[in-house]
C-alpha cells in the first residue's frame, strides 16, 4: 500500500509532518507528489526540511499538471475569515483560493481530503460562506464531515481552535479523534537559555504587571484588544503578525521562534531556515501538527478499507477477464 498525497498552501509542512508520522507508525508507504505555497520564505523552509521545493501560486497552476494522488491536504488562507484579518471572505482575493482546491478536486478526483481553517469560517457572513464551501464540495460528489477542534485537547499547550473538513468520495463512517487527557506543559516548550533580545523593557514589563496578578508559573500573559491581561499555563493562539508582541512568557519576554514551533508541534529536528521575523510568521500560519495527526489517525481506517476494496475489485475484474479468456479459447476449439 502506498498513499500519494499533495500538500496545498503547504507553509512549512505541518500537514506533511503529521501525515508522515501516521503513515510511518502504520508501516504504510507514502509519498508527497506535489506541494505549493505562494510565500518564498516558507518554500525555502519547506525545502530545507523535506528536500522538495514547492511550486508557487496555486491559482496559476493548471490542475492537469498536478500528479494523480489519493489524498489532498490544504490549510487554505485563513485571513479572509479570521477576527484578526479583515474578514472579507470571498471578497478578499485570498478567500477565493478555496475554489482552486475545488478546481483540483474536480480535475484529479482524489479519494479524500483534509482541509483546515479558522473557527470563524463557520460563522462568517452568518454561515453563508461555509454553506457555500460545503455545497461546493458536496457538488463535486464528496461526502463531508466537519468539526471545530482545539489544539489544547490534542497534546499541545496552545489554545488554537480550528475547523477541520474531511471528505471522501464514498459514504463514510468517520469518528472524530477523542481528546487526549495529557498535554505537554509549558516547561517542556520553553527554552532554558534565551537571548536578551527577547526580553521586554522595564516599562512594558511594569505596565503589564500593574494590570495583572500572576496565577500560574510558567505562564503566557496575553493582552487582548481591550487591554485586559490574563495569564494561562498555555499560550493563546499564535498569529502571523504583530500580535506576537502581546504574548509574554511570565510577563517578561516574548516567545522565541523555536518555542513557537514547539507550540505548533514541530520537532526540534525541524530546521529554522529564515529570520526570527519570518519564522514567527511561519509558525503563526502553520497547522498544529499534533491536531492534524489525530485527525489523520481517525481518517486512516477509511483509506485502508478503501485500498483493500479496490484491490479486491481489481482481483475480481482480473478473474472475470481470465474466465472470459478461457471461455473464448474453449469456443475456438
Amino acid at each position: 500500500m502506498e498513499i500519494k498525497y499533495i500538500d496545498l498552501f503547504c507553509g512549512i509542512g505541518g500537514f506533511r509532518i503529521a501525515a508522515t508520522r501516521v503513515f510511518k507508525s502504520e508501516k504504510i508507504r507514502s509519498k508527497c507528489v506535489f506541494s505549493s505555497d505562494i510565500d518564498t520564505y516558507a518554500r525555502n523552509a519547506y525545502f530545507a526540511n523535506f528536500k522538495d521545493y514547492p511550486a508557487g501560486d496555486i491559482a496559476k497552476i493548471d490542475a492537469a499538471a498536478i500528479p494523480d494522488h489519493d489524498l489532498l491536504f490544504a490549510g487554505f488562507p485563513c485571513q479572509p475569515f479570521s477576527i484578526i484579518g479583515n474578514g472579507g471572505g470571498f471578497n478578499d482575493v485570498r478567500g477565493t483560493l478555496f475554489f482552486d482546491i475545488a478546481r483540483i478536486l474536480s480535475a484529479k478526483r482524489p479519494n479524500g481530503f483534509v482541509l483546515e481553517n479558522v473557527k470563524r469560517l463557520i460563522s462568517h457572513k452568518n454561515g453563508h460562506t461555509f454553506k457555500r464551501i460545503i455545497e461546493t464540495l458536496e457538488g463535486l460528489g464528496y461526502f463531508i464531515e466537519y468539526k471545530v477542534l482545539n489544539a489544547l485537547d490534542y497534546g499541545l499547550p496552545q489554545k488554537r481552535e480550528r475547523v477541520f473538513i474531511v471528505g471522501f468520495y464514498k459514504p463514510m463512517v468517520f469518528s472524530w479523534p477523542q481528546k487526549i487527557a495529557v498535554r505537554k506543559s509549558l516547561s517542556e516548550i520553553l527554552e532554558t537559555k534565551v537571548d536578551k533580545k527577547f526580553y521586554v523593557s522595564d516599562y512594558i514589563k511594569g505596565k503589564r504587571a500593574a494590570k495583572h496578578i500572576t496565577k500560574y508559573c510558567p505562564s503566557v500573559w496575553h493582552e487582548n484588544k481591550a487591554g485586559n491581561i490574563c495569564s494561562y499555563p498555555y499560550s493563546c493562539a499564535l498569529r502571523a503578525g504583530a500580535s506576537h508582541n502581546y504574548l509574554l512568557v511570565n510577563g517578561e519576554r516574548r516567545l522565541t521562534p523555536r518555542e513557537m514551533l514547539r507550540l505548533q508541534g514541530f520537532p526540534d529536528s525541524f530546521k529554522i531556515a529564515a529570520s526570527d521575523y519570518q519564522t514567527r510568521k511561519q509558525a503563526g500560519n502553520a497547522v498544529p501538527v499534533n491536531l492534524v495527526q489525530s485527525v489523520m489517525e481517525s481518517f486512516l481506517p477509511i483509506l485502508q478499507k478503501d485500498y483493500i476494496n479496490r484491490r479486491l475489485e481489481r482481483i475480481s475484474q482480473k478473474d472475470n477477464y481470465e474466465r472470459k479468456e478461457i471461455t473464448s479459447l474453449a469456443h475456438c476449439r
